[in-house]
């Protein structure tokens, strides 16, 4: 019986994040900060709980900051290799970027979404009792414009899925797919057979997957997901960190080094390793990254704070 310590882990980070500028000129969008540590980090610990030891990471646009974030990996236990995405042409492009370097079954992550998971180690059986070639990572999701924002499942026989819809414009089902997947290698035989689409000239993910059930492998769907955030704007950044925050139940969060000066008032704030509040400073909703200096007196809500840079994410102002 196959374990979840038998597959290999994936992230896809070679996105170019242009809606989340200023941000994406010096920091790629999986290693922007949530509650101290990158966004990629949170999947690793999730693939770490799996049994994954062996990670490749597909980078791009700034990969370098990637590399020097996480390194070979051994710090948190396991083993980090990196494969380059030169252009940026889809999902399945970077999938099949990853073919050398992938030598069975294997967890695919898309780097800048934040999941909520429950039972993800249920996506392992169906894979490894023989019975399915892929998984799907799914959700139900009340949400219509969300769904047309992502992928909708369609399945038949209880989780078989028959069909995969690419940000449909009239959903047929709530069943959301949400950018975790297992596959067998097989499924790269489908990703050298995925053309380009018209609407955006990429190769999609769900365009491949599809090709992969025509060819008469079996997909299933599984519902592990509870939430996903798609990093893809600075607000979104800023609401997943307030949200975390809500949930370890404290009114701010600190990072180590951190200096608050005297009268400064802070609440519901982040505030990463190194930053600084001056005296008198009044902070409501807001993250200060790693560094991030807010001089003495300054009164701001719902902002970000970087050391070069103060990014107001908008919203109503507190009463």
């Amino acid at each position: 019986m196959t374990s979840p310590a038998d597959y290999q882990g994936v992230i896809l980070a070679a996105g170019k994040g242009t809606r989340m500028r200023p941000f994406s000129e010096r920091w790629p969008k999986p290693i922007l900060p949530v509650l101290g540590k990158p966004l990629m980090l949170h999947q690793l610990d999730m693939m770490a709980r799996l049994g994954i030891r062996d990670v490749v990471i597909v980078i791009g646009h700034l990969g370098h900051e990637v590399v020097r974030s996480l390194g070979d990996g051994s710090k948190f236990g396991l083993r980090l290799r990196y494969v380059e995405q030169e252009e940026t042409l889809g999902i399945a492009h970077a999938v099949s970027r990853l073919e050398p370097h992938v030598d069975r079954p294997f967890f695919l992550f898309l780097g800048d979404i934040f999941f909520g998971t429950e039972d993800l180690a249920a996506m392992v059986e169906p894979h490894a009792s023989g019975r399915a070639q892929g998984v799907l990572a799914c959700m139900r999701e009340p949400d219509l414009a969300k769904i047309r924002r992502n992928f909708v499942v369609l399945t038949e026989h209880g989780n078989r899925v028959h069909r995969v819809v690419e940000k449909p414009r009239h959903p047929r089902t709530d069943l959301k797919g949400c950018g975790i997947y297992l596959f067998d290698l097989a499924f790269f035989d489908a990703v050298r057979r995925t053309p380009r689409t018209a609407m955006r000239n990429e190769y999609e993910i769900t365009d491949a997957i599809q090709i992969f059930i025509d060819d008469g492998y079996r997909v299933e769907a599984a519902e592990v997901v509870k939430e996903d955030v798609n990093v893809s704007f600075p607000a979104d950044l800023l609401e997943l960190n307030l949200r975390l925050l809500d949930r370890q139940k404290e009114l701010n969060w600190f990072g180590a080094s951190v200096e608050v000066q005297p009268g400064a008032k802070l609440e519901r704030t982040v505030v990463m390793d190194g930053a600084s509040v001056g005296s008198g400073a009044m902070l409501t909703e807001c993250l200060l990254f790693p560094l991030a200096k807010v001089p003495a007196g300054h009164v701001a809500h719902r902002t970000i704070f970087t050391p070069e840079s103060e990014i107001r994410c908008g919203g109503a102002e507190p009463s």
